[in-house]
This record gives C-alpha cells, structure tokens and sequence, in this order.
C-alpha cells in the first residue's frame, strides 16, 4: 500500500517539475509584475498535492502523452468532462491496485516508500521545531505599538506567527525607516505570506526528494518579497519610492525560513524591481489574469 502511495507521489512530483519549466521562462519576461507570480507558482504546487485533474485535448500534459506520458481516467460523467492522472513513470500494467512490469519494481517502490516517509516525517518534523523555536525566541521581545515588538535577539526586521501575526523589529533598526518597514510587514500580513510559506514549505517536505521542488520553494519565496514590495510601491509615488528602495539596502541580513522579513531575498532583485516599478491599469490587471487562466489550464489539464 504504501508502495503505491509513493509511486503517484513520484508521479505528482515529476508533473510538478515538468509544470514549472514554462513558469520559470515566463519569469524572464519584466513587464509581469512579481505580485502575480505567486498565483503562477501555485500552479505546480498543485500538481505536487493534487494526483487527479480534468482532462483536456488541449495543455502541456496532451502534448507530452503522445510520446512520454500515460493517461489514467480515475472518473469519467456520462456526456461530461472526465478526470484523469498521469502515469509519467509508466512503470506499471495495471493500476487501483498497481501491478508493475516487473516484480523487482514492486519492492524497489516498497523499499523507496519506506525511506521516503521516515525522511519525510523527520523533516516535517524539524520545520515545526524550528518555527516554533522562532515563535518562542520572541515571546520577551519588549512592545512598541499595536502588533509592533523590539528584540535584541534578530537582525532583520520580521513577522513572526500566522494566527495572532507580530511584526517584530531590531532594537538597534534606525527609526527613519520604521514608517516603510511597517508598510511592508504589513502588506506580509494582509497577504498572509507566513501561512502561505508555512504550506508550501510542508508540500516540499512530502517530496523532499526533487530538488526542483525546492528550486521551486525558493523561487515562491523571492517573488512573495518583490509582491510584497509592489503591494507598498502602489501606494507610494516616485521620491517614497527611492527611500523605500534606501531603507531596504539597510536591512541586508539572512532570516529564517518561516517569516516575512523586510530584507528577505536578493536586495539587487529587489532594488531593480523598486526602480523599474510602474502602476498597473485595469486592463493590465484584466490581461495579466487572463495569462493567469491560460497558463492554469494548459498546465493543470491532463491529456484527455
């Protein structure tokens, strides 16, 4: 059973990778504002927690079925869409229960699934004890305001929880830029970026073994700071913008995986995007969410 369990994970993980290769080229285009990226990145998140998806003659999967990819039709309406998943592996015969090509397969899953799920659990493992480690760190962190907290204990300024957020900031941060740090640990907050990091840190522990789901983890991470930049830069006009780009090039410090922090990622990215940043209109709102749709179905599609 739980051989079986690893062989669809294995599936989902490879249909998972093959969905971020368009993504990640899409990335080279500028004009996209970053705030919409995280709406692409989901895309293959998708596909690495959900086996099952409606087929279609149309998307990438279609394509990839005449020579690499085997569709497997779990459910199908009667004049109606069906659904699908896709046995990219194509190890097996038959399926529900999977009988493989070979006996030498089987325990090579049998073997894989065990070693699979005890790395799996142990990693998961260690994510809740270092977030909650980080939780804990700055319970003395002495109040400023509101949700507002000073710590002597982190370097970067920071939101720290999911359920009661607390924007956290270095007791020694010069207070010139408290007003546009705020702004951006805010927007985290209203963006629910912490939560979000958290899950998509969770559905990368269950396919600890592809290092394209952790290329892709990274990559959802640095684009949720340049979303969260635009968020502050679209209230903001030019010269606010140059000292947001300046308060940002004083926060260059590492944080930790589990929070939103003001100088968490590449700052060179992120100045570029500050600089180049220009207000979006309603129709490129409306064209961009178009692309969004597209993209969505000719990559979430299973050959039909």
């Amino acid at each position: 059973m739980l051989g079986e369990i690893f062989y669809w994970v294995f599936n989902m993980s490879l249909a998972a990778t093959i969905c971020m290769i368009p993504v990640f080229l899409l990335r080279f285009i500028k004009k996209i504002p970053r705030r919409f990226f995280v709406w692409f990145w989901s895309i293959p998140f998708f596909r690495l927690c959900i086996p099952v998806a409606v087929s279609s003659k149309y998307g990438i999967m279609a394509l990839l079925s005449n020579f690499a990819t085997k569709t497997v039709t779990v459910y199908e309406f009667y004049k109606g869409p069906s659904f699908s998943t896709m046995n990219i592996v194509m190890l097996a015969d038959t399926y529900f229960p999977i009988t493989y090509k070979v006996n030498v397969l089987e325990k090579l899953f049998n073997i894989a699934s065990v070693i699979w799920l005890a790395v799996a659990l142990i990693v998961v493992i260690t994510v809740f004890i270092i977030y909650f480690t980080s939780i804990v760190v700055n319970k003395k962190a002495r109040h400023l305001e509101g949700n507002v907290y000073l710590s002597e204990k982190i370097k970067t300024p920071a939101v720290y929880g999911i359920i009661k957020p607390k924007i956290v900031i270095p007791v020694e941060y010069e207070t010139d830029n408290l007003d546009y740090i705020l702004l951006h640990e805010k927007a985290h907050i209203k963006r629910k970026d912490n939560l979000i990091r958290l899950l998509a840190l969770l559905v990368v522990c269950i396919h600890w073994f592809n290092p394209f789901a952790w290329l892709l983890l990274k990559m959802l991470y640095s684009d949720m700071e340049l979303a969260c930049d635009e968020t502050v830069l679209s209230k903001c006009n030019e010269t606010q913008r140059k000292e947001y780009a300046n308060a940002l090039l004083s926060a260059t410090e590492k944080t930790n995986i589990f929070v939103a922090a003001f100088g968490g990622a590449k700052i060179k990215n992120r100045i570029e995007n500050i600089l180049s940043y220009k207000k979006m209109t309603f129709l490129s709102v409306v064209a961009f969410s178009a692309l969004i749709i597209t993209i969505a179905y000719l990559l979430l599609t299973n050959a039909g």
